[in-house]
């Protein structure tokens, strides 16, 4: 069997996602914000061979860098990954963005019977984290468990 290389172009200037668990990166376009009618553009690969993962997922968009907030948000869903920043098609700066211990204003509980999701209550959802390999939040309020597939669809918009 012949050896198969992947070929992805280089971006200019941008952000690049790498080491998302398979089957991750449209979650990680969720956590982003991207659409598909913002205009960036973006290479989305899923189920890429990786030593490392066996298969993992990884996410090019030009002409965006990632925020200090979007990455740890990433890191709920892709505790591995790597966030790296390019400009003039090279990496300037690699970032490992952990986890963090708590997570505020960021989640919603899932728990609609939350205090924190009621409108007449000005709180601010917040989630500890109780485990950060595979990661598992549990609302402080009502203690609540968040398991990391369910990150996304209760982001705060």
């Amino acid at each position: 069997m012949p050896q198969e290389e992947l070929r992805v172009a280089k971006i200019r200037n941008g952000t690049v996602i790498d080491h998302i668990p398979a089957g991750k990166a449209l979650q990680v376009l969720r956590i982003l914000g991207i659409k598909g009618t913002e205009g960036h553009i973006a290479t989305i690969l899923m189920n890429v061979p990786s030593g490392k993962l066996g298969k993992k997922d990884l996410v090019k968009i030009e002409d965006m860098t990632v925020g200090s907030k979007q990455a740890q948000l990433i890191a709920l869903i892709a505790p591995d990954a790597s966030v790296d920043i390019v400009s003039n098609y090279e990496v300037k700066e690699k970032h490992r963005p952990s986890p963090p211990d708590v997570v505020e204003g960021l989640v919603k509980c899932p728990n609609m019977m939350c205090i924190s999701n009621k409108r007449d209550e000005p709180i601010v959802p917040k989630l500890s984290v109780e485990s950060k390999n595979p990661v598992v939040l549990r609302c402080v309020y009502c203690r609540t468990i968040l398991p990391a597939d369910e990150i996304s669809a209760h982001l705060v918009e």
